[in-house]
């Protein structure tokens, strides 16, 4: 298994993408609003545009719009965060990284499997990537933006996928699951996380990153109790726990991750 894209044909970094991106444009107010209920207009197609920051299928629509707002603007770091310390804890474990599997939950246009690409993950004929997103809309905008990266992209409900699609997880047999950005908020329910989870191989690598509050003692979304249930129970091992800015907020304020990495001890 390996990428249908040849290695020489890497895609547009996500700066060159934002560059193809139309005007976008803060309003003021903007700042006092909760991290899921942020907004901002984008100019497409000659009218101003209203535009939740988690409207996802819109943003996809457009391209360069995600990697303009999240990245180019609001200075997102995890991508690259997640993957260094990925990439720091296999070659630890004396793994070979371009051998690995990737199964990248919540893909959306394929910013993260980039990453990991190009740092030489899943490179050689046995590894690659497999794409799963609840939307069609992200599967359509990867293969526009990065074509060739994903070998498959399973788009609905990883809880209750259709026979065919569970075929396509079930037969790739993921070393590594990914989930960067997308936990919390209601977008990746642990129901979906804990199906993927599933779905990788014993002994692979589990990389994720979460809002701090996510993890504390006031969580109400469910993660911070599977997650103590998860280590309770041996089945998961952190090996690797790294607090950062996962980017601004759009009042400037920063917002605090922890990445994690670990292994899968059993289901």
């Amino acid at each position: 298994m390996s990428s249908t894209r040849p290695a020489s044909e890497a895609a547009p970094s996500v700066a060159a993408l934002a560059e193809k991106a139309p005007p976008i444009a803060l309003p003021a107010g903007t700042g006092t609003l909760a991290q899921d209920s942020e907004w901002f207009l984008v100019k497409h197609e000659n009218r101003w545009h209203e535009l939740r920051l988690h409207d996802y299928p819109d943003i996809y629509s457009i391209t360069g719009l995600y990697e303009k707002i999240v990245y180019d603007v609001l200075k997102c770091h995890s991508p690259e965060v997640v993957r260094d310390e990925l990439i720091a804890a296999i070659k630890q474990a004396g793994q070979d990284p371009a051998t690995l599997t990737v199964l990248d939950l919540g893909a959306g246009n394929g910013i993260v499997s980039e990453e990991l690409s190009r740092a030489g993950i899943g490179a050689s004929e046995k590894g690659g990537f497999i794409g799963a997103d609840l939307l069609p809309e992200a599967a359509e905008a990867a293969e526009r933006d990065r074509p060739g990266l994903y070998d498959e992209y399973v788009v609905g409900d990883i809880t209750d996928l259709p026979p065919a699609q569970e075929t396509k997880l079930e037969t790739t047999k993921p070393d590594v699951l990914i989930c960067v950005a997308a936990l919390g908020f209601g977008d990746i329910p642990p129901e979906a996380f804990m199906a993927a989870f599933e779905q990788v191989t014993e002994g692979g690598w589990v990389a994720f990153c979460i809002k701090d509050e996510f993890i504390s003692e006031e969580d109400r979304s469910g993660f911070s109790k599977l997650i103590d249930e998860l280590i309770d129970a041996g089945t998961l091992k952190i090996v690797r726990e790294k607090k950062y800015i996962h980017r601004i907020a759009m009042s400037g304020k920063p917002l605090e991750y922890i990445a994690y990495i670990a292994r899968k001890a059993g289901n």
